[in-house]
């Protein structure tokens, strides 16, 4: 009994056999076709000689010329307009050959409207049969598979990937979808036949037309749509009251399982409608294969994100360094079922604790060191305002010293956008982490900071809050109407992070193009409707009021002249000054100081003599400020606040 492969190889010769078979009777075909169409039928016995020469010369030639051009290899059930345009030149060549020959070696008297009638119909046959074997093939597969309890469809965008999803759906029976029509804004569109299926209407019309036709599902298949122009396409199928569902584009598809197991609900990530990162890869691959990156934060959202992104450049290995040890675990497991061939060694520690750090870098000599970890929520930190600066400073602090004591060629820090202009503990807690990276560059560690802001789906986001509340009924809490974000995807940010470690040059700050910023009230809107439920209707949405510290707008820069571009077009580098290291060690030791006496009030002053543009919050201040003594004390300190934005020392309570 012979193996599949053997087998296999066997059907191959038999097609090519049947292929070879087929396109000499057609090249034959045409030859004495040509013959009897030009003596109308009847062949005069004087042309038999010319007839089997002619046929001797355009077999040989046809062979050649079509086997040079590979048209015996296709099949012929996806035959493409690429193909028919091989077939036209093949055709040409071969004609054009064989007249030459014909012409010099054949006999006198040949019929020169032979070479032309020749030509035609061996083109017509060619082409045709190739084409007829793909209808045949597109016409029987069609219904294979497809049941009455297909789903209703409507496909919205009537481009290149709506036919493609048109045609997949017709052949794969796991799409059980029965299209009805297309959805396109386009004006010109509407009435055309595209692959037999009309285009209906725009999107405008979806309410009538779901009505109609009893449609169920919409699948968007826009690729290429904006966030705003998503955002609208969600909302007009909500009120049509379709499931909404999108395609992605060709990338996704090919990174996936294919086509059927993509098509799925629209996410929150598509109404942002931020393009596709493209990687400097070549950059990002000579920093990172074949060394030891050491990440901490490695069990949070950015530090797994960062793990998995850095594991397809070939590290030598990855060190996940964490306080946290169940969320740990759960990494460890996942890196070695994703990347087997990426050795990854869970190292538990607190940055805060330079012996700890400096043992797990001597260990695995690590040549790079990707900071994520840091304490980050807006309000927890204005209530435990020292924890935020031991550990997103001082942690710091510790971990570039050991870094740079132990040879570390790159240190990547992961900022915020909330060091702009701060108001906030957590905010200016990243700009005091900033500064000391820039303080302590040396020409032996290449310190680097990269600024984003918000990132959608990670630990404390906005995201997973909204959703909870949502499948808990409502309401949904909006801190303002007027609140707005940058946001990233967690892929998106860390790519970008690498990106930005591989072009930053020492001692720079890194700042991310976050695109535009997004209303949280839309957002929320948004998440409710693709919950499929309808925002003030199903779900409530309140408004709860600004929280200790938050900024109504957030800023990745000061102003856009405080950076400058780089060779990736989403990479700037921001240009602000930076402050001696002997200045920097003056105020780490003024802040270990006033961290020991837990003096809140002192704080506040030390941070803004250290960082001058830090606004600290009302919640902050009260605390401050004692709540006891003469009222014009308190009025005092009140106006000297407005006034000088420093905290009177009269006015200071432990």
């Amino acid at each position: 009994m012979q193996s599949e492969p053997q087998f296999v190889e066997r059907m191959k010769i038999v097609r090519r056999a049947v292929v070879w078979s087929t396109q000499i009777s057609l090249f034959a075909f045409s030859g004495l076709a040509a013959f009897l169409l030009r003596f109308d039928l009847t062949m005069p016995p004087a042309h038999l000689s010319h007839l089997a020469f002619a046929l001797t010369i355009w077999l040989l030639v046809k062979i050649i010329v079509f086997r040079m051009a590979r048209l015996d290899r296709g099949l012929w059930r996806y035959v493409s307009i690429a193909d028919i345009s091989r077939l036209v030149i093949s055709n040409v060549i071969a004609s054009s050959v064989s007249c030459l020959l014909i012409v010099s070696l054949g006999p006198p008297g040949f019929p020169r409207s032979i070479y032309s009638l020749d030509f035609i119909i061996c083109l017509l046959a060619t082409s045709g049969l190739r084409l007829m074997v793909r209808m045949t093939m597109e016409a029987t597969s069609n219904g294979r598979g497809k049941t009455s309890s297909d789903r209703p469809t409507l496909i919205y965008g009537a481009g290149g990937s709506g036919i493609a999803l048109l045609k997949e759906i017709r052949k794969n029976p796991k799409l059980r979808y029965s299209v009805v029509g297309f959805l396109d804004d386009g004006a010109g569109k509407r009435g055309l036949q595209i692959e037999g299926v009309a285009v209906l209407g725009s999107g405008n019309d979806a309410r009538v037309l779901v009505t109609e036709f009893g449609i169920e599902t919409i699948l968007v298949a826009i690729p290429s749509a904006t966030g705003a122009e998503m955002t609208r396409i969600l909302s007009l199928c909500h009120a049509a009251g379709a499931q909404c569902k999108t395609v992605p584009g060709l990338a996704e598809v090919l990174a996936g399982d294919g086509l059927p197991s993509q098509v799925r609900d629209v996410a929150v990530e598509d109404l942002l409608g931020r393009t596709p990162v493209q990687l400097e890869e070549q950059q990002i691959r000579k920093k990172i294969a074949g060394r030891v990156i050491l990440v901490t934060g490695a069990a949070g959202s950015i530090g797994s994100e960062l793990c998995r992104q850095i594991a397809r450049f070939q590290p030598a290995g990855i060190v996940g360094f964490e306080i946290s040890e169940s969320p740990l675990f759960d990494i460890e497991r996942e890196m070695k079922q994703l990347f087997p061939a990426i050795p990854f060694y869970p190292e538990i520690g607190n940055i805060q604790s330079r012996a700890r750090v400096l043992e797990v870098l001597r260990l695995y000599k690590a040549t790079a060191v990707y900071h994520a970890a840091a304490y980050k929520h807006v309000p927890l930190m204005e209530d435990n305002v020292f924890e935020a600066i031991e550990n997103n400073v001082f942690g710091t602090y510790n971990l570039a010293l050991a870094a740079s004591e132990c040879g570390v060629d790159d240190f990547v820090m992961i900022s915020s956008d909330k060091a702009v202009r701060p108001t906030n503990v957590m905010g200016v807690s990243k700009r005091l982490a900033e500064l000391v990276l820039l303080a302590m560059q040396n020409e032996r560690t290449k310190f680097v900071a990269v600024r984003f802001g918000n990132v959608l789906g990670s630990n404390g986001s906005v995201i997973p809050i909204f959703k909870k509340q949502i499948a808990a009924g409502g309401p949904v809490t909006v801190t303002h109407p007027e609140m707005r974000r940058y946001f990233l995807t967690i892929p998106e940010a860390t790519q970008l992070v690498l990106q930005a470690s591989a072009i930053g040059r020492a001692g720079q700050i890194c700042v991310l193009d976050m695109g535009l910023p997004i209303k949280i009230l839309d957002l929320a809107r948004n998440l409710i409707l693709l919950s499929g439920l309808r925002p003030d209707v199903d779900i409530k949405i309140e408004i709860s009021g600004v929280r200790p510290g938050e900024k109504l707008y957030e800023e990745i820069s000061t102003v856009l002249e405080d950076t400058v571009p780089t060779d990736h077009g989403k990479v700037r580098i921001f240009v602000g000054d930076r402050m001696p290291e002997c200045e920097v060690q003056e105020w780490l030791d003024d802040l270990a100081d006033v961290c020991e006496s837990r003096d809140v009030g002192r704080l506040i002053v030390t941070l803004k003599d250290i960082v001058r543009d830090y606004n600290p919050s009302g919640h902050l201040l009260k605390r401050a400020l004692k709540p006891f003594g003469p009222k014009s004390v308190m009025l005092e300190s009140k106006s000297h606040i407005r006034e000088t934005g420093t905290v009177p020392r009269s006015a200071v309570g432990s």
